[in-house]
């Protein structure tokens, strides 16, 4: 009869238990949560890269149908919808004039994972990595 009571008596678990699983738990997260909000901030980076890489090919198409570079997005033939997490610049003249250079700057609007509002720089060679200021941890180019 005591032994019915012993075990009837203990269902749950103790604070003890409890206690231990809620660290864990919060141990867990600490580490996981920080690199979720990363890899969803360089997803959202790469439509940034995805855009410009389209940006700069439709430039180079004008470029070889007008002899410059235009000086408005409207201007060009490209595929894609703009960004939806930025803000896009205007094409200006790189190193030169528009007619061998260009240069544009897409800044990240909105909340951008504790990043601040970061820009992404393209011109006509390419990402310019010495004018944007996207952080290395979520820069889809530093695979």
């Amino acid at each position: 009869m005591n032994s019915i009571l012993r075990h009837r008596g203990r269902k749950g678990f103790t604070l003890v238990e409890l206690a231990v699983v809620i660290i864990i738990i919060g141990v867990l997260a600490a580490f996981g949560v920080p690199r979720f909000l990363d890899s969803v901030e360089r997803s959202k980076a790469a439509e940034a890269f995805n855009f410009m890489s389209a940006v700069r090919a439709a430039q180079e198409r004008y470029q070889v149908r007008q002899g410059t570079y235009a000086d408005d997005i409207t201007k060009l033939d490209i595929q894609m919808p703009t960004p939806k997490y930025f803000s896009v610049g205007t094409p200006t003249a790189g190193s030169g004039t528009l007619e061998d250079s260009w240069s544009l700057t897409l800044t990240r609007t909105g909340a951008a994972g504790g990043y601040g509002a970061y820009t992404v720089t393209f011109t006509d060679q390419g990402y310019d990595s010495a004018n944007s200021t996207i952080s290395d941890k979520i820069n889809p180019m530093q695979q």
